[in-house]
């Protein structure tokens, strides 16, 4: 069976790896679709954090059930997104209902292999089926995920005035679950092409041009600052400078990761009485309402999906895709 290895930085490497052998847990999968996340593009450069070598990368999963426990409510034939997250269900953060800050968290395609395969053992608990949606939308559900646990993260209500920093991927999946919400919705980034992509092709809100001057450019079209603000940049000089961008009383929401230190000043920080919240992956329970909203037809993710690969031409496309004009989201077809 075919598997592309990423051995080290810079070196993708196609192996022959023997069939999966499940646990009595787990059901046999084959893989159908596989997004491509700014993850395994940071550990082809070896700049992923927490990762180790060799690994097989790939968790934005949409997977075929070949062979199922008995008593797991799944069967052969049926269409699943997968779970990239397990969780110890022990520690403290488990038992809290926060599976997705387990202190043993381990993701899939990171910490341990993942999808850039043929067939897969997947614990039953991590497969969400839907009768209605087709491989690429469930391949999109983890990303999903992610943008509709930082909505969640930050409680926003229709009556807020709610503004996402960052275009990419993760942005625009914030953006769609909160544009769900019917709030007052303001996208910034300072990549034109991000931006329209995101209001004209997306319909995801107002753009507003990020970099210098943005402050002033918010309280020109809202009226006041913004009393929601969800930073999907990760860059440092935008997550400090959230700070100065919120409406007193607001609240800010880091989904992007800085690898590093970031600063407050208290006495504004104070004054405002901000609330400032980090947001991690998401729950079970968040894959099962993105199926949902996704099912119903509130949200519709499909637009993201800008470039294809071909699995059997992953090694040779994977490392430059990044580079590729007007990427938004790279789906690996293993059909």
């Amino acid at each position: 069976m075919q598997s592309l290895i990423l051995q080290e930085p810079g070196r993708f490497e196609w192996t022959d790896t023997s069939e999966p052998d499940c646990r009595a847990d787990e059901a046999l999968v084959l893989v159908r679709r596989c997004g491509v996340c700014g993850t395994d593009i940071h550990a082809y450069a070896g700049k992923q954090p927490f990762f180790s070598y060799p690994r097989r990368l790939g968790h934005e999963l949409a997977v075929e059930i070949l062979a199922a426990p008995s008593n797991s409510g799944l069967a052969k034939g049926d269409h699943c997104a997968v779970e990239a997250y397990d969780f110890c269900g022990v520690c403290p953060a488990c038992r809290a209902g926060k599976t997705n800050c387990c202190h043993r968290l381990s993701v899939l395609g990171v910490h341990v292999d993942g999808g850039h395969t043929i067939r897969m053992a997947i614990p039953t608990k991590y497969l969400h089926k839907s009768d209605s949606l087709d491989w690429d939308q469930l391949a999109l559900v983890e990303p999903l995920v992610i943008g509709a646990h930082a909505v969640e993260r930050a409680s926003i209500t229709p009556h807020d005035r709610v503004v996402i920093l960052g275009m990419g991927p993760i942005g625009l999946a914030t953006a769609l679950f909160a544009k769900a919400s019917k709030c007052n919705l303001t996208c910034i980034d300072l990549n034109a092409d991000r931006l329209s992509f995101a209001t004209e092709t997306m319909n995801l809100g107002t753009p507003i041009r990020g970099g210098d001057g943005r402050k002033e450019r918010l309280i020109e079209h809202l009226g006041q600052l913004p009393n929601v603000i969800i930073d999907a940049t990760g860059n440092q000089r935008s997550m400090d400078g959230c700070f100065d961008l919120a409406e007193h009383g607001g609240r800010i929401v880091f989904v992007g990761l800085f690898i590093g230190d970031l600063t407050i000043h208290d006495p504004n920080f104070h004054r405002r009485e901000l609330t400032l919240l980090a947001s991690r992956a998401g729950t079970s329970e968040s894959f099962a309402d993105v199926i949902r909203q996704m099912e119903n037809g509130s949200v519709d993710a499909l637009p993201l999906i800008t470039h294809r690969i071909a699995f059997a031409e992953l090694a040779d496309r994977l490392p430059t895709i990044h580079q590729e004009p007007r990427l938004v989201k790279a789906m690996i077809d293993f059909e």
